[in-house]
């Protein structure tokens, strides 16, 4: 890797770029409004159990945030064509499985076992707020392993 005059830059430069922290924040922060609006709809509104409505939403937001990191986060990176973004599509569900692990124990830990009832507008804000915690600890998990592994930053 190297920056515009050619001198080469250490990989983690790429990792450390604030304008892509920046937008794959604002891609999270929308990832994760879907997937808790995913959560409240399915568990809340038509009953599923919440383990099952967490794993819903994160899917979505997966499809989501990847599609918006390809075309925007990290347009410039990688090969072009419908295999290449199959292959990115394919490591992205890899990478974020760890993620998506700590996100759910982080889940169904605080949800199960420290639930405080609290309701406003007839919402669990429990369940919102056990969410955002999984959420939070595992972004910053996605945000290495993603541009590492998916995107391939360091190579660019």
């Amino acid at each position: 890797m190297s920056d515009d005059t050619g001198t080469p830059v250490p990989w983690y430069h790429a990792l450390l770029s604030r304008a892509r922290i920046g937008k794959f924040v604002s891609v999270g922060a929308l990832g994760a409004t879907a997937d808790t609006v995913v959560l409240v709809i399915l568990a809340e509104g038509f009953g599923l159990l919440e383990e099952a409505a967490v794993l819903a939403g994160i899917e979505t937001s997966i499809l989501l945030m990847f599609t918006l990191n390809e075309y925007w986060t990290f347009p410039e990176v990688g090969q072009h064509g419908h295999r290449a973004l199959l292959r990115r599509l394919g490591r992205s569900h890899m990478v974020r499985s760890g993620a998506v692990v700590v996100q759910f124990l982080i889940f169904v830990v605080l949800y199960r076992l420290f639930y405080v009832s609290v309701n406003a507008v007839g919402i669990d804000l429990w369940l919102v707020a056990a969410k955002l915690s999984g959420i939070s600890i595992a972004f910053v998990l996605n945000y290495i392993m993603e541009s590492l592994f998916t995107w391939r930053v360091q190579q660019t």
